[in-house]
């Protein structure tokens, strides 16, 4: 009985570090905790943000400062210059537009749809086109005049 007993010790003294190395099963400790763990967590989304700084200018808006392009250079005929040779900035040119009749009196600075009038001359206009953020000049002559005998 002593071997059996001898047997049994030695068995006992073998499984014990066995067991103890033995690793738990981590499906059957986690189960409980992952059902309350779903049920009180809410899903919870993320969405990216974009937001457009002062230093950069919106690629979406028109660069057109107005929505009326008109008139067009093409549809205004100059029909007189009042020249002031002393103070140029308080000249006055007289436009026409042929499309509407609409008569237009512009000093240098003022803006009619794209067009801003540079400069006036005693027989031109010189005005700067904005289109598509450039800028380019064109000018406006008055006709001849036709002398009478």
């Amino acid at each position: 009985m002593s071997a059996r007993f001898a047997a049994c010790v030695v068995a006992l003294l073998a499984a014990g570090p066995l067991a103890a190395q033995a690793k738990p099963n981590p499906a059957a400790a986690a189960k409980p905790d992952s059902a309350k763990r779903d049920s009180v967590m809410a899903p919870v989304l993320v969405r990216e943000v974009f937001s457009y700084e002062g230093g950069g200018r919106d690629p979406f808006l028109s660069l057109l400062r107005s929505g009326d392009i008109r008139p067009l250079l093409s549809d205004l005929r100059l029909v007189g210059i009042y020249y002031d040779g002393r103070y140029p900035a308080r000249s006055v040119a007289v436009l026409r537009d042929v499309t509407n009749s609409k008569v237009y009196r512009v000093k240098p600075g003022n803006i009619i749809g794209r067009l801003k009038a540079t400069t006036i001359r005693p027989r031109e206009i010189v005005f700067t086109v904005q289109e598509f953020g450039f800028e380019r000049q064109e000018s406006l002559q008055l006709a001849k005049q036709e002398v009478t005998p």
